[in-house]
């Protein structure tokens, strides 16, 4: 480590400083976006990596995430930019298969797993362990992670430290019966682990760029039980009612759009229903900055139709809507998404119209759910008055709510009655959350 290139003060907020001296074994660190938590950690490992490498020791540090998809540009990334901060990332190699960050000099080495493969965690023959990091760790399915892999790397403790340092970060679920919730309250009885609750408040050393702060602010404005949930952290809870409808803004033609904004590419987003449930494509327009316009709605519903309208003939409906949209709005195409639920759909409009309908990937309904409500809070969504945004889009999103009976439970349910325009919408907000800027990795 070079003199001057990293310095703890100018580093690490005041803080965490009882996070970074602790001499407890388990570390919770939670709290609300842009807090610097995960960066704390991720110096705090190459810290004690430093300390056994000067000394000649091997030493192995193990980082986890919920899938191991997400380890590139989250745990991976934060380790090597931390290891470049503290002028190290010239003693290291770096690899992505399998993924380690090696020390050239003792073979020390950071390693990355994802907990989507349990029985390699719980078989894993990393020796020499100082330190193991579960990120976003409310992602996990459940505690039976931790309790299955920390024994584990445990066991493998290297012989040069008294315990394995165990780091676990993480952004608090809404829901207060959330397993995690529940189980980080458990865990503050234990005298052997710290928990620690921070927010972008604590931020006294000014990483926080104005721009955020002003996004922030628009976030605190908008929709302040969203704001105390993703910038302090607070587990609200969910409430009934889902989208605050206010929050779609009506505009009567795109030359209404704020800050002379404007569309610059179209999506179709399309849920499939069965025998008795409604099939409703939307075209968004996605603009320069980042919003969403609900340009039109296509909507049908079998029920109490003798004759239902079979796959074929619906290909042909939906594609003489996307060609209506094109025409009115000739921006370039980007994506269609599809209900992944449903392969038929996908196969037949790719064998009559030669273009592919990208099936979404689903994440649980709250999570689908989070990533509307994070661009609505920016008020990012609008909404042109046709005829079926009016009478099926906009209902649908003003009555979708969630099954009471559900509430308390770490599993909510939504009430999945007339809920296919909403379905569809928060497909076209998941796959497309990088233009839309909603900070998410995966």
């Amino acid at each position: 480590m070079t003199d001057g290139v990293f310095v703890l003060s100018k580093n690490i907020n005041p803080h965490f400083y009882k996070v970074w001296n602790t001499h407890k074994s388990e570390i919770i660190l939670k709290g609300g976006r842009g807090s610097f938590k995960s960066s704390v950690v991720a110096f705090k490992l190459c810290t004690m990596m430093y300390q056994q490498i000067t000394n000649g020791h091997r030493a192995n540090v193990v980082c986890v995430r919920e899938n191991k998809t997400n380890l590139r540009t989250s745990v991976y990334k934060q380790v090597r930019e931390a290891l470049e901060m503290m002028g190290l990332i010239d003693e290291f190699k770096f690899f992505v298969s399998p993924m380690e960050i090696v020390h050239q000099q003792t073979g020390s080495s950071f390693v990355f797993y994802g907990a989507d493969d349990p029985n390699k965690l719980k078989s894993d023959k990393t020796p020499d362990v100082i330190g193991l990091w579960y990120e976003e760790a409310a992602n996990m399915k459940s505690a039976e992670v931790f309790d299955q892999a920390n024994p584990t790397f445990i066991r493998n403790k290297s012989p040069h430290v008294e315990e394995v340092k165990i780091f676990y970060s993480y952004n608090p679920p809404k829901n207060p019966y959330d397993w995690i919730n529940e189980w980080v309250e458990k865990k503050k009885s234990e005298p052997d682990c710290l928990v620690d609750h921070s927010t972008y408040l604590d931020d006294e050393l000014g990483f926080t760029v104005p721009q955020q702060l002003r996004m922030i602010e628009t976030y605190k404005e908008n929709d302040y039980d969203y704001y105390r949930y993703l910038f302090l952290g607070e587990a609200v809870g969910l409430g009934t009612i889902i989208y605050n409808i206010d929050l779609f803004q009506q505009i009567n033609s795109l030359d209404d759009l704020p800050n002379n904004d404007r569309v610059v590419q179209l999506r179709f987003s399309t849920d499939v229903g069965h025998e008795h449930s409604a099939t409703t494509m939307s075209c968004y327009g996605i603009t320069y900055n980042g919003n969403v316009v609900v340009l039109d709605t296509w909507y049908y519903s079998p029920d109490k139709q003798t004759n239902k309208m079979a796959p074929p003939e619906m290909a042909n409906e939906l594609h003489e809507f996307v060609l209506k949209m094109r025409e009115r709005y000739p921006f370039v195409t980007t994506k269609m998404i599809v209900d992944s639920a449903n392969g038929g759909l996908r196969n037949e409009y790719h064998s009559r119209f030669g273009e592919d309908l990208t099936p979404v990937r689903k994440l649980k309904k709250v999570d689908m759910i989070d990533r509307v409500q994070s661009l609505l809070a920016r008020k990012a969504v609008f909404y042109l008055p046709t005829e079926n945004n009016l009478k099926y889009f906009i209902p649908e999103h003003r009555k979708y709510q969630w099954e009471e009976k559900s509430l308390h439970s770490d599993d909510p349910k939504v009430i999945k009655v007339d809920d296919h325009t909403v379905d569809q919408f928060q497909y076209l907000v998941r796959e497309s959350q990088n233009e839309l800027d909603l900070g998410w990795a995966n």
